[in-house]
């Protein structure tokens, strides 16, 4: 399914928040791959960072007089639960997958792949493990990349030989961070690329205090009151229960503290729903607990009203790809205290955009700390924009993509 009614972009809007040079540098580069036609495939147009990234990301390359299409597989749900299976394996849980599920994770690609091959495009940019196997079912002599948004620093063995398999195919491979390039990735060409925010977006854009505050008091929480937040799936690997656990420690110091999670319940997630049930058993009823999701009307600009309205935000994931609403939170000014796993590293600075713990009771130190010294919040999240614009703003992305593109075809 071809994605469309995408919003509007130019990258000409964005010379005020980045400069000019950067700006006309994105031109120059688009110049040379006007040429190309592209095509981006992943597993679903919304909920979580690669549909939030291809929202952007595909206005834009149009802008720039590159044509640029996102194509969605079809799957029945069945295939989604495959699928998170071999997610979880290749962020290290030992599983085993039957027959039948690798063949039906075949199978589906295989008749996904007959739809995406009819179109006219010379570069197939594959997201993530879903859609991977489409290029065994392809002869031509397109250029395939696949762009991995997950963390193969330390994969179960026996599901991540199966995905190597799929993957001699590929001319080249994209990663978040160097770490997560296994040595056994045989792709010709191996690049490191991290995601990016788009500031335009209405998760990101600048919204008025009045906004925030009618959205924050729609779900029944008080914006006079300090706000702990996570946004994130509801997920294993995110920990929801630590975050809970924190809150608790911080609650008996300041009663009227809040605690907000949110996260989307997207269809290629299939254990979503069975976590969010977890998570809303583990709060107990808590009246200063909120648990929300796309369900509860809670789209991208609510998700902006909370960050903007939070005193502290929290990210206590085991396992990270990257974790795009660490750098939405930062983006806003908003010191975030962290585990540090996989790409937050690159985003939290310890002690300058915020703090990284390895523990629930380091978090409660630091996240107790934050909210009693209002000026070190202040100073840390100006510290926080700061990094964000010089590093993961989504002009910074497209230069990326654009030169790894050129590099690419030079070397097929």
């Amino acid at each position: 399914m071809i994605v469309k009614n995408l919003p509007q972009r130019d990258i000409r809007w964005y010379s005020d928040i980045v400069g000019e040079d950067e700006v006309n540098r994105v031109l120059e580069l688009a110049d040379n791959i006007k040429s190309y036609s592209i095509t981006h495939v992943n597993s679903t147009s919304f909920g979580g960072g690669v549909a939030e990234l291809l929202q952007s990301l595909i206005p834009l390359f149009k802008s720039l007089g590159i044509n640029a299409m996102w194509e969605v597989i079809e799957a029945p749900q069945e295939f989604f639960k495959v699928t998170k299976k071999i997610h979880n394996a290749l962020q290290g849980k030992e599983l085993t997958l039957k027959a039948e599920e690798w063949s039906l994770y075949l199978n589906v690609n295989k008749e996904n792949a007959e739809k995406i091959l009819k179109l006219n495009s010379e570069v197939i940019i594959v997201h993530d493990p879903q859609p991977l196997p489409i290029r065994r079912f392809s002869i031509d002599e397109r250029l395939w990349i696949w762009r991995c948004h997950i963390d193969l620093s330390n994969p179960y063995e026996h599901v991540f030989s199966m995905i190597l398999d799929l993957l001699k195919d590929y001319d080249a491979s994209i990663y978040h961070m160097r770490e997560f390039i296994h040595p056994q990735i045989p792709t010709p060409k191996k690049y490191v690329m991290p995601p990016s925010i788009d500031p335009l977006s209405d998760k990101n854009k600048h919204i008025s205090e009045s906004i925030i505050e009618r959205i924050v008091s729609k779900y029944g929480v008080s914006p006079d009151n300090p706000i702990i937040l996570q946004v994130s799936r509801y997920d294993p690997w995110k920990d929801p229960f630590s975050v809970i656990d924190v809150y608790r420690l911080i609650k008996k110091k300041i009663p009227n503290v809040q605690l907000v999670l949110i996260g989307a319940l997207a269809h290629d997630d299939p254990e979503g729903l069975t976590y969010y049930e977890m998570v809303k058993k583990y709060a107990s009823n808590d009246r200063d607990i909120y648990i929300l999701t796309n369900m509860d009307g809670v789209g991208a600009l609510e998700v902006n009203a909370f960050q903007r309205a939070a005193t502290v935000i929290l990210q206590m994931s085991i396992k990270e790809g990257f974790g795009l609403s660490v750098t939405e939170a930062l983006w806003k000014g908003k010191p975030v205290v962290a585990r540090p796993s996989g790409g937050i590293k690159l985003q939290v600075i310890d002690g300058v955009t915020g703090f990284l713990v390895r523990s629930v009771s380091e978090a409660y130190e630091k996240t107790l700390y934050l909210i009693k010294n209002p000026d070190v919040r202040l100073r840390l999240g100006r510290n926080a924009r700061v990094h964000v614009l010089n590093n993961f703003i989504i002009t910074k992305h497209l230069i990326r993509y654009m030169k790894i593109l050129n590099e690419v075809y030079a070397k097929v």
